[in-house]
């Protein structure tokens, strides 16, 4: 999956869906776009002085970016409950950073099919 189709299907097509499966580069490329926009908004909120738009973008990405950590532990045969495991400092977030790393489970799982 390319850059543009991921952030296509985790805003558009998956907004806010928690079922089914997210292969590695759908989350990677969703990440990294997420990112770059949230550092590109923060450099424009500092420039302009205000703190507006990106709590605004953090709001409008928080179900799809909860969504595709979910479908992606859902890739790895996972319960999506997992994705709570974040509350844990430091620890939660290294133990999803190795987890999403991680290839996903060959052939259909729990959750369904692997994605194309």
């Amino acid at each position: 999956m390319d850059f543009a189709t991921a952030v296509k299907t985790v805003l558009v097509q998956k907004y806010a869906n928690f079922s089914g499966r997210a292969m590695r580069s759908e989350y990677w490329w969703y990440t990294l776009f997420a990112v770059v926009v949230s550092v590109v908004l923060y450099l424009i909120d500092t420039m302009l002085g205000t703190q507006l738009l990106q709590p605004i973008f953090g709001l409008a990405t928080l179900l799809p970016g909860i969504g595709v950590c979910v479908r992606r532990l859902h890739d790895l045969d996972k319960s999506g409950w997992w994705v709570l495991i974040a509350f844990i400092p430091l620890i939660g977030a290294l133990v999803l950073l190795y987890w999403f790393c991680q290839p996903g489970t060959p052939g259909d799982n729990q959750f369904g099919p692997p994605t194309v």
